[in-house]
């Protein structure tokens, strides 16, 4: 795992690109579950958003292993 990122020039750290990743992720994932009514079915929407969020960051911190 590269632990920073040259965007021309400019030396970004990856974790920066994964948060940004999984936010996106997470924005679909809200829009998707608020259209279908799965909220319904959460008790504290904040915290679940937030669990939601760290899952997702973990899954693409992970799944950037394999990039070469």
């Amino acid at each position: 795992m590269r632990y920073e990122l040259d965007i021309y020039g400019v030396l970004v750290p990856a974790l920066l690109l994964w948060l940004i990743i999984a936010y996106a992720l997470s924005a679909v994932a809200n829009r998707i579950m608020q259209r279908s009514g799965l909220y319904r079915l959460v008790w504290h929407r904040a915290l679940f958003n937030f669990a939601l969020y760290v899952c997702l960051l973990g899954v693409v911190v992970y799944l950037s292993e394999f990039l070469p």
